[in-house]
């Protein structure tokens, strides 16, 4: 029985290490296909929005990503501008309070807000 439970609690250690292992933590994510502004979110620098582009529409799709402060409502900075579908990383070393304003045409996009440790986001390398 003592044998059982040991190697319950090891288990369960092992669980908990390997979820703090990663400081990668998901604070939002938003998707949609038109314009509009998000829901607000509060995050803790560093963190990083990954972000996703895509259409049916190749050539004829636009966005425009613009970060919001929550609390001011004032532009805080031109995130993502492009007409091509892709995939990318932001790296941002601000904390606070925000929203995105999303303009897009014939576009789908998801925009995924993570919380990074300070040792990954060390590792982070922009291209």
């Amino acid at each position: 029985m003592t044998r059982r439970i040991l190697t319950t609690l090891l288990a369960v250690a092992f669980c908990v290490a390997g979820l703090t292992a990663s400081g990668k933590v998901l604070v939002r994510e938003f998707s949609g296909t038109g314009m509009g502004t998000t829901a607000e979110f509060e995050v803790r620098a560093p963190w990083i929005l990954d972000w996703r582009v895509n259409s049916d529409y190749q050539q004829s799709l636009a966005i425009e990503v613009v970060l919001v402060d929550a609390t001011t409502g004032f532009h805080a900075g031109l995130i993502l501008k492009t007409k091509r579908a892709g995939t990318g990383v932001r790296l941002f070393n601000k904390s606070g309070r925000y929203r995105f304003r999303v303009s897009s045409t014939l576009t789908r996009w998801n925009l995924k807000v993570e919380q990074l440790t300070a040792a990954e986001a060390e590792l982070y390398k922009p291209l």
